[in-house]
């Protein structure tokens, strides 16, 4: 995956569009890894169980939404969830209620380990790494730590995190 290297001016990075949505850090352009299989799936089973609930938990589900964590920066989660009472956003400006990131081959730690910190930055309460290889994290205070409450009230929602029911609609 190439990363671009001379300086982008925020106005071009969103009036263009890529494939797969591409980040824009600190000025940069930064590839996204595209989705595999495993990945779609995961990043399907998440939408389809928080969008079932999405009106009772009153959530606004967006797969690969733009996230303006720092001025001159944005990420784009492979799921994020919004606050339902807050304004409609061509991107989301709000912290989102929680991100999940599920892990494609060509991901690596050191990079996830720099865009969860820029989650947290921007005072998402709620960020997690999903493995589609069975290893699932909750990024914390700078780190990595194992699941291992797979089902939770996400902190201050009615939203609920359900890991066996999300597996159930794994396709």
């Amino acid at each position: 995956m190439a990363a671009q290297t001379q300086p982008t001016p925020l106005e071009v990075y969103l009036s263009s569009s890529f494939e797969p949505d591409a980040e824009f850090v600190h000025g940069v352009i930064e590839e996204r890894p595209m989705g595999e299989n495993e990945h779609s799936a995961w990043q399907q089973a998440l939408a389809v169980w928080f969008g079932q609930h999405a009106h009772e938990w009153n959530i606004r589900v967006r797969p690969e939404l733009r996230v303006q964590v720092l001025p001159d920066s944005f990420r784009v989660p492979d799921v994020a969830l919004l606050d339902r009472n807050l304004p409609v956003e061509r991107f989301a400006t709000h912290p989102p209620i929680a991100v999940f990131e599920i892990l494609s081959p060509e991901d690596t730690l050191a990079r996830m380990m720099i865009k969860l910190a820029d989650y947290q930055a921007m005072g998402i309460q709620t960020i997690l790494l999903l493995d589609p290889q069975g290893k699932h994290f909750r990024y914390r205070n700078g780190c990595l730590e194992p699941l291992t409450e797979t089902t939770f009230v996400l902190p201050g929602t009615l939203c609920r995190f359900d890991l066996e029911e999300i597996q159930k609609l794994l396709d």
